[in-house]
């Protein structure tokens, strides 16, 4: 994929018909403590390195995959740790007496296996930006985040069988306005939880839906205004394309998106 950099305009992003190719669709899983995800999965496409992917998944029958804040703080992390071809056993840094960002600011991983350019964690589902880096990087990487991911929530909670709906599901960005579209999606979508119809008629209150994406701890929103936190190690913006020269031109970005009449919107859920 051919990038230029910015400025872009925002209708220049409207145009993103005929874009995306469909969800992939097939499951294979091992019974196992909870269930865990080898992903071999029949594809419409194949992962290549130094390409762009909208990765995304849900729980099954739309269950809620996140419960308090540790179901949050947990899964965050481990975008960190299971970056890397090192096995991960979180509970051996917990033995230590490590917080969730500790973990994050004094562990090595080593390499990492993929690239991460922006995350959303919602209630029943999650959304991944990511960049293929090494060859199966990406697949190995959601085997092992989303294994770690079901073995902890299943003890937790005291249950069996599988947490998420599937396979992960995977989108090609392969056009520049497609990337950064989907950067604004992930971004936006906490605003379905204060106004879950926000994209059919528009924000209602401005000021409430911007102060809310500014509160939210669980995506990367604010390492993108530039919000100094120990979670900005896990992204690796500098391997993406440029379309915002800087913190504010991001803000602005995200502005026009939430101004701009849902009639003329793309803005449509993937999940």
């Amino acid at each position: 994929m051919q990038h230029r950099n910015p400025p872009y305009s925002l209708f220049e992003v409207f145009n993103l018909s005929n874009l995306a190719p469909p969800p992939c669709k097939g499951l294979s899983f091992a019974r196992g403590w909870g269930y865990c995800y080898n992903f071999v999965m029949r594809r419409k496409f194949e992962f290549s390195i130094g390409e762009f992917y909208h990765v995304y998944n849900r729980g099954t029958e739309k269950r809620l995959i996140f419960s308090d804040g540790n179901d949050y703080n947990r899964f965050i992390t481990l975008l960190y740790l299971c970056n890397s071809s090192k096995p991960v056993n979180i509970n051996n840094y917990f033995r230590e007496g490590l917080s969730f960002t500790e973990l994050i600011v004094n562990v090595d991983t080593g390499d990492s296996i993929v690239d991460i350019g922006a995350y959303c964690l919602m209630p029943n589902h999650f959304h991944l930006l990511l960049k293929e880096k090494t060859e199966n990087g990406i697949s190995q990487f959601m085997k092992k985040l989303l294994t770690a991911y079901s073995m902890y929530f299943n003890k937790k909670h005291k249950r069996t069988g599988r947490l998420f709906e599937g396979p992960f599901l995977a989108k090609h960005l392969d056009t520049d306005n497609y990337l950064k579209y989907i950067i604004s999606y992930i971004h936006l979508n906490p605003i379905k939880l204060i106004d879950s119809s926000w994209k059919e008629r528009g924000i209602i209150d401005y000021l409430r839906a911007k102060q809310h994406l500014a509160d939210y701890l669980y995506s990367s929103y604010l390492d993108y205004i530039g919000k100094h936190r120990k979670e900005g190690k896990i992204l690796a913006r500098e391997k993406f394309p440029e379309y915002f020269r800087n913190f504010k031109d991001f803000d602005q970005f995200i502005n026009e998106w939430l101004s701009h009449p849902a009639k003329d919107s793309p803005l449509q859920d993937v999940i």
